[in-house]
C-alpha cells in the first residue's frame, strides 16, 4: 500500500472524529466585526493552536491590534521538500436576522438537506471553519499514517476576514521572513458542482472611486435658472453615459492596455459547463447579457474587465417633489480588473476622462476607495496541473480551471508582499447559503476535501 493511499484510508476511518472536532470549533461563537465577540475570536485561535500542536505542529497565537492570527510550522519529508503556506479565517459573520435560521445557528448537526445529501448546517459550516479544517484534517491523517507530512507546511488562520482584514497585512510586513514560501493554498472558493471540483485561476482586481461634481454655489430654483446654469446632474450623466460605447466596451482611453485575449481552447472548456446567459441571468430576472458585444457571461465575469456604476445621488430625493436644480451630484463607479492591468493607470484614466467632460465654470472632486491588481496564474503553471491531476483522481467529474469575477485581497497581498502565487482550491457550492441564514456545508465536501488536500500534497511532493 502506498503512502497516499495509507492516508486516505486513515482520512475514512477517522471521518466521525474529523466531524466532532469540527463541530467544537463551530459552536465558538468568533463574529468578528462586534466587539462583544472578542473573547470568541480568541478562543477559537487557542483552540486551532492546541489541535494544531496535538499533531506535531509548532502552532501559536499571534496578538494583533484586532484579532488573534494563528501561524503554525510542520516540516516536511525531506529538507528539499516544497514548502506551501495555507491561509484559512476562523472568525464568521453575524448571524442576524436570528428568526430566519432554522436551529441555533451555533448548534452545529448533520442533517438531510433538501437534495437528500447529509450536509452540516451552523453558521461557519462553509465559510471558513469546515474548509480550513479539510486542510488540517489532511495534514493529520498524513502525520497517522507515515508519521510525517511530504511538504514543509506553515499555517497561516487568520480572525478578521470578515470584517475587513485590518491586521493582516501589518502582520505579513512584520512577519514576511517567517511567513515566505513556495506559494501559498488559498481554500476560501469552492466547487464548480456537487460532483466537480474547480481551481480557480484568475480574481479580478478592483479599482473604486467617487466623484462629485459641483456647479453653481447654492441649489437653484429650476424655473428661474432651468435652461442658463449648468446643472451638475446632467453633467454626470453624461459622464457616465460616455464610459461605454454601443458595443459595450469602455471607452476610457488606455483601458484595455494589458488586457489579453482568453486562449480558445480555455473558452471552449468554458462553453461546456453549460452556463450560458440563458441560465446564468434567469435566475436574477434578466435574459439580455450586457456588457462586450460577442462574449459569453463566463468569460465577461471571468476575462474581462468592466466599469460599472454603484450608486448615484443628487438633487432632492425626499418625498414628494421639488424643481429644484442642485448645486452638486456625485456617482461611485468601479472597475474590475484583469490580467496586467495596471490600477494606477485606471484611476488616472478615469479622472482624466472626468475631468475633460466638466463644464470650464464648474469643478469636480474625486475621493479614492481602494484598489488593488488582478492576479492570474498561467493555464499551463506545473501547480495548477498536479493540483489538476490530483482533483480529478477524487471527484467523479474532472477538475474544471475557472476564474473569479470577484477579488480576494489576500491572494494579491502574498503576491505582492510575499512574491508568491496562490493555488485556489475550495469545496464550497452555491447553495451552501454563506453569509445567510441557515449555512451548511456538504458532508461530501468535507470528507471529499480533506482527501483532496491529501492528494494535492502528494502530488506537490512529487
Amino acid at each position: 500500500m502506498s503512502n497516499l493511499d495509507s492516508v486516505l484510508g486513515a482520512i475514512d476511518a477517522d471521518l466521525d472524529n474529523s466531524l466532532s472536532r469540527l463541530f467544537e470549533l463551530l459552536r465558538i461563537r468568533s463574529i468578528s466585526t462586534d466587539p462583544a465577540y472578542k473573547a470568541d475570536c480568541r478562543q477559537a485561535a487557542d483552540w486551532l493552536v492546541k489541535d494544531l500542536a496535538s499533531f506535531g505542529f509548532q502552532a501559536s497565537v499571534r496578538d494583533t491590534a484586532g484579532h488573534p492570527m494563528v501561524v503554525a510550522h510542520h516540516q516536511g519529508a525531506s529538507a528539499d521538500a516544497p514548502h506551501v503556506l495555507f491561509y484559512g479565517h476562523y472568525d464568521v459573520q453575524p448571524v442576524d436576522p436570528l428568526d430566519l435560521w432554522h436551529d441555533d445557528p451555533f448548534a452545529p448537526a448533520v442533517k438531510t438537506g433538501e437534495t437528500g445529501r447529509k450536509i452540516i448546517t451552523g453558521r461557519g459550516a462553509a465559510d471558513d471553519k469546515g474548509q480550513l479544517m479539510t486542510f488540517v484534517e489532511a495534514c493529520r491523517a498524513w502525520k497517522a499514517a507515515t508519521g510525517g507530512l511530504p511538504c514543509k507546511v506553515t499555517i497561516l488562520f487568520e480572525g478578521e476576514e470578515e470584517s475587513g482584514s485590518p491586521s493582516l497585512k501589518p502582520f505579513l510586513k512584520a512577519n514576511q521572513a517567517e511567513l515566505k514560501a513556495d506559494f501559498a493554498l488559498v481554500c476560501d472558493t469552492g466547487m464548480w458542482d456537487v460532483e466537480t471540483p474547480a481551481i480557480s485561476t484568475a480574481l479580478r482586481g478592483l479599482v473604486g472611486d467617487e466623484i462629485t461634481v459641483r456647479a453653481a454655489d447654492r441649489d437653484l430654483h429650476s424655473g428661474l435658472y432651468g435652461g442658463a446654469a449648468a446643472n451638475p446632474i446632467h453633467i454626470l450623466a453624461k459622464i457616465l453615459a460616455d464610459l461605454h460605447d454601443d458595443s459595450g466596451r469602455v471607452t476610457i482611453p488606455g483601458f484595455y492596455d494589458g488586457v489579453e485575449e482568453t486562449p480558445a481552447d480555455v473558452r471552449a472548456t468554458w462553453e461546456k459547463l453549460g452556463r450560458g446567459a440563458d441560465t446564468f441571468l434567469s435566475d436574477i430576472g434578466l435574459s439580455i447579457p450586457a456588457g462586450e458585444k460577442g462574449r459569453s457571461v463566463l468569460e465577461l465575469t471571468w476575462a474581462r474587465p468592466t466599469a460599472e456604476v454603484n450608486g448615484i445621488s443628487g438633487g432632492y430625493e425626499g418625498e414628494g417633489f421639488k424643481t429644484v436644480i442642485a448645486a452638486e451630484a456625485s456617482a461611485k463607479v468601479s472597475f474590475r480588473l484583469v490580467h496586467s492591468q495596471d490600477p494606477v493607470k485606471i484611476r488616472a484614466g478615469f479622472r482624466d476622462f472626468v475631468r475633460a467632460r466638466i463644464p470650464a465654470d464648474c469643478s469636480v472632486e474625486f475621493t479614492e476607495h481602494g484598489s488593488s491588481p488582478a492576479i492570474h496564474l498561467p493555464y499551463d503553471s506545473p501547480l495548477l496541473q498536479k493540483a489538476k491531476t490530483a482533483l480529478s483522481e477524487e471527484w467523479p467529474n474532472e477538475a474544471v480551471m475557472i476564474a473569479m469575477g470577484g477579488s480576494i485581497p489576500i491572494v494579491g497581498d502574498f503576491q505582492k508582499m510575499l512574491g508568491m502565487d496562490s493555488l485556489l482550491v475550495g469545496f464550497g457550492l452555491p447553495d451552501d447559503r454563506v453569509h445567510s441564514p441557515n449555512e451548511k456545508y456538504e458532508m461530501s465536501s468535507f470528507h471529499g476535501g480533506q482527501r483532496s488536500w491529501a492528494r494535492i500534497l502528494d502530488a506537490l511532493a512529487r
